[in-house]
């Protein structure tokens, strides 16, 4: 026998076993792969069951008396509008693809690597993360899978989700897909499907929608809450671009289309429907998506109990409808141009609570013109000096060794504040004036800017930006540059240099209200299931002191000073409160502040009084300037009418105050005690431990030879020697006096009060000079685009009080640059590259040798 033919039983009995161990393998994988499906595919919903949905009881949105304000119906039972693929832009088919899935046509309904991904991450042991999956999938899931099943994030879930959305790209194909998709799709403020979201955003048919609105709306389902246009129309404007880009590198469009389509301006507006208080809904209905969930609002039937009241929002719809068909009356004088303001907010919250009594974010919900369906009451926007406040307060806080008073003397003259930039910041008063000394309360009261500036400058944008955040105020989260260790922020916050919301600058106020205790806007007092079983109640908030009460009183009533802030706004203003009544007559007592911005962009009034807090703003919602509208007369009026129809029939309430407040009599101008020499006198409240504890030194009496107006001396005859008082600042304020005609004296008051000397020797340099300009630390640029002769400088100086010079020499890095014999000693310098420094030199009559202090600046080249 040959050996093949012993080898072949062998060979053959070989492969028979590995034959075998193959067809058992093959069947247990088959097994496992039908048990799998099996496993995945129990109670998987049909592919056929896309279209249906059963019905459910509506949720209805009440008022704190129980009126309705709107029903919230399930879209898929009545307001569900589907559309054919044809009857949707091709733009917003297209963005939708870019921005979802891009390989939607080429795919099999299913992303491999994301199954694959989450796969890896389920045997690491971690959670299964949403994000990356196909149109079909998110169709799935959103329309097949349960609620249930639809929140976990496990890979079981993912499979199962996955298996259908392939059965369902066997079942229908791509374009039937994608216009289920575009018309089941949540897009945010209870618009479900394309159709829904154009009316709910724009005001259109989705057949009407352009490139730049689909883009917008192709953005939403990821996080319809965060990039909701209506709330924060920055953040869906940074999502449109990514859309954009998105279209742009899928050569949907080209760079001009998407450049054009980012820079057009939109237009937000629902379409006209049932609803009352249709922003305060819109934000009721956003806290309720957050805490229950979608499913709930549409299939639990939930009543909700809010804490508005209609009443008034009627009210605050009339008043602000009212005062701004007054601005935008034309002016009596054709040639002048109109008010151009268009759009206005206003938020009412009691204090004590934190409920939302009002909330108004347009006059028009549904009017295009003004973006009406954009909440102003939540947008961003600069509050000028209503938030001066805030800065004060920071400042009054007793436990600063440099603690402010209301009686504390500010000098409001003309001062350069460093910055980091190197630029120097010269604050200008609203009305383009200096007032001099002026105390706190009356600084605060009549919103000078630069005393603003001064205290801001005194306590630290840390502290004051701290204790808005403690106040509610979300926005002045400064984190400091990583580079350069430095925030964002500058003095210029305390004028309204950051942005805030309507919402939390009211709350905020409520803090000053409220005693210094800080509480959260709320806006819904209970929830119930259609069963009536209480699935929420609100508490009583647990209010945490972010002020002393001594501190938070203090503000009140420098707010409520109608005297205070006289010199600003007037005897009689729109921010007095009238009160009449069997149980009030006179003044209700009410706390209020102003805020322009110093390009006209936006005005603000928000003020209180015990029981109520009301904020409004008056602007554009496109951030058009308007023509000189300030806030005493855009916000105030409707602040003013607001109030007084809400607080009709009330008694009137003093603000309650706290122990710890004392009385002292001080020297008006000064703020110290006074002396037989001060001719007027006031009382102040104080911070027990804060009043003041030295005389007044500002008003001095001189021995004058009434002959010569000089200082008497030993020769001077009795009979000429008389006593006068005048007035001596301190050293910055003395060019302000001087300017306003204040009488000096005739010698340094710290030479009279001491030695009686006129100076040292003729020898020796005496530092009584003072440079005026340029301002301390100043870069300045070079254009090239200009003539050096229109690139020059203010070179000046000037003695002090009481110094009589006979000349004055001005330098330039030392060299001597012009000497002049009269006042005003100034002159103009050409800019020149580089460093510099100027100096002041002089002598006296009695010659005397005088100098400055150098001040350096810097001039850069562009």
């Amino acid at each position: 026998m040959r050996r093949t033919d012993k080898l072949a039983p062998r060979l053959w009995a070989r492969r028979h076993r590995r034959l075998t161990i193959f067809t058992g393998l093959l069947l247990i994988l088959i097994a496992l792969l039908g048990a799998t499906y099996a496993w995945l595919g129990v109670d998987l919903p049909s592919p056929d069951e896309l279209y249906h949905r059963r019905s459910a009881p509506s949720t209805r949105i009440l008022d704190r008396q129980g009126r309705l304000l709107y029903e919230i119906i399930d879209p898929h039972a009545g307001h569900h509008q589907p559309l054919s693929l044809d009857e949707i832009p091709l733009a917003c088919q297209q963005a939708t693809i870019a921005t979802e899935d891009a390989n939607f046509y080429a795919n099999p309904g299913v992303d491999l690597a994301g199954i694959l991904r989450a796969a890896w991450i389920n045997l690491r042991g971690g959670e299964v993360l949403a994000g990356g999956s196909t149109i079909t999938q998110q169709l799935t899931r959103n329309l097949l899978l349960d609620p249930q099943e639809r929140a976990e994030r496990t890979l079981k879930r993912k499979l199962r989700e996955s298996l259908l959305a392939w059965r369902i790209a066997r079942r229908y194909d791509k374009d039937e897909i994608l216009t289920l998709y575009l018309n089941e799709t949540y897009y945010g403020n209870l618009a479900y499907g394309i159709q829904a979201a154009a009316k709910a955003y724009f005001g259109k048919p989705a057949t009407d929608l352009d490139l730049a609105e689909c883009a917008l709306l192709a953005g939403l389902p990821q996080a319809p809450a965060l990039y909701d246009p209506l709330v924060d129309p920055q953040a869906a404007q940074v999502r449109q671009s990514v859309v954009l880009d998105l279209m742009r590198k899928q050569d949907y469009i080209d760079e001009e289309q998407a450049r054009l389509a980012a820079a057009e301006q939109l237009h937000f507006a629902a379409t006209p429907f049932p609803i009352a208080a249709p922003h305060f809904v819109m934000y009721v209905r956003a806290w309720l998506e957050e805490k229950y969930g979608l499913e709930a609002i549409y299939q639990r039937g939930l009543v909700v109990t809010t804490t508005l009241d209609l009443d008034w929002q009627h009210a605050a719809e009339t008043v602000v409808r009212n005062r701004l068909a007054q601005l935008q009356a034309p002016p009596l004088d054709r040639s002048q141009p109109g008010k151009n303001v268009n759009n206005a907010a206003l938020v009412a919250l009691d204090p004590h609570s934190g409920e939302i009594l009002t909330m108004l974010g347009s006059p028009n919900y549904f009017d295009p013109q003004v973006d009406g369906a954009v909440n102003a009451t939540l947008a961003l926007r600069q509050p000028g000096s209503a938030i001066k406040p805030v800065t004060y307060a920071a400042a009054f806080d007793p436990r600063r060794s440099d603690s402010l008073t209301a009686g504390g003397a500010i000098l409001d003259v003309r001062t350069s504040f460093p910055t980091r930039e190197g630029l120097p910041y010269v604050p200008v008063n609203y009305d383009h004036r200096y007032h001099g000394p002026v105390s706190a309360r009356e600084a605060l009261a009549s919103s000078y800017n630069l005393p603003a500036v001064t205290v801001l400058d005194m306590v630290g944008l840390e502290t004051m930006t701290a204790l808005a955040r403690r106040m509610g105020i979300t926005t002045f989260d400064d984190p400091p540059d990583e580079e350069s260790g430095e925030g964002r922020f500058g003095l210029a916050l305390t004028l309204g240099g950051g942005e805030v919301r309507l919402l939390e600058l009211s709350a905020a106020y409520a803090t000053f209200a409220n005693g210094g205790q800080r509480v959260e806007p709320i806006a819904v007092r209970a929830v119930a299931d259609a069963e009536g079983n209480l699935l929420y109640q609100a508490r009583e908030q647990a209010r945490e002191s972010v002020l002393s009460p001594q501190v938070a009183y203090l503000i009140s009533h420098i707010l409520s000073d109608e005297q205070a802030r006289a010199p600003a706004f007037g005897e009689g203003s729109v921010l007095r409160l009238a009160c009449s009544g069997e149980r009030c007559q006179g003044n209700r007592p009410a706390a209020v502040k102003t805020g322009t911005t110093t390009d006209w962009r936006d005005n603000w009034t928000v003020g209180y009084t015990p029981d109520l807090v009301t904020g409004v703003w008056v602007g554009n919602a496109d951030n058009q300037p308007m023509e000189r509208v300030s806030g005493v007369s855009g916000a105030g009026p409707i602040w003013h009418d607001f109030m007084q129809l809400a607080l009709q029939g009330r008694p009137a309430r003093d603000f309650e105050r706290p122990p710890g407040i004392i009385e002292v009599e001080i020297c008006s101008l000064s703020g110290l005690l006074p002396t037989p020499y001060c001719p007027h006198t006031r009382s102040e409240l104080f911070i027990a431990g804060t009043e003041p504890k030295l005389y007044d030194t500002w008003y001095q009496p001189f021995i004058i030879d009434s002959a010569t107006g000089l200082l008497a001396d030993a020769s001077t005859p009795p009979e000429r020697a008389e006593t006068r008082v005048y007035i001596v600042l301190p050293e910055p304020a003395r060019d302000w006096a001087r300017q306003q005609g204040w009488p000096e004296p005739p010698t340094a008051p710290s030479l009279a009060s001491s030695t009686g000397q006129t100076g040292g020797s003729a020898g020796a340099p005496d530092f009584q000079l003072v440079m005026t300009r340029p301002d301390p630390g100043s870069v300045y640029r070079l254009s090239p685009n200009l003539p050096p002769s229109a690139q020059r400088i203010e070179v000046s100086a000037r003695p002090a009080s009481g110094v009589m010079v006979s000349e004055v020499t001005l330098h330039v890095d030392g060299i001597p640059l012009e000497t002049l014999r009269v006042p005003p000693y100034r002159t103009f310098w050409t800019l020149e590259p580089g460093p510099h420094s100027f100096s002041a030199r002089g002598r006296t009559i009695d010659g005397r040798r005088l100098e400055s202090d150098a001040v350096w600046i810097v001039v850069r080249e562009e």
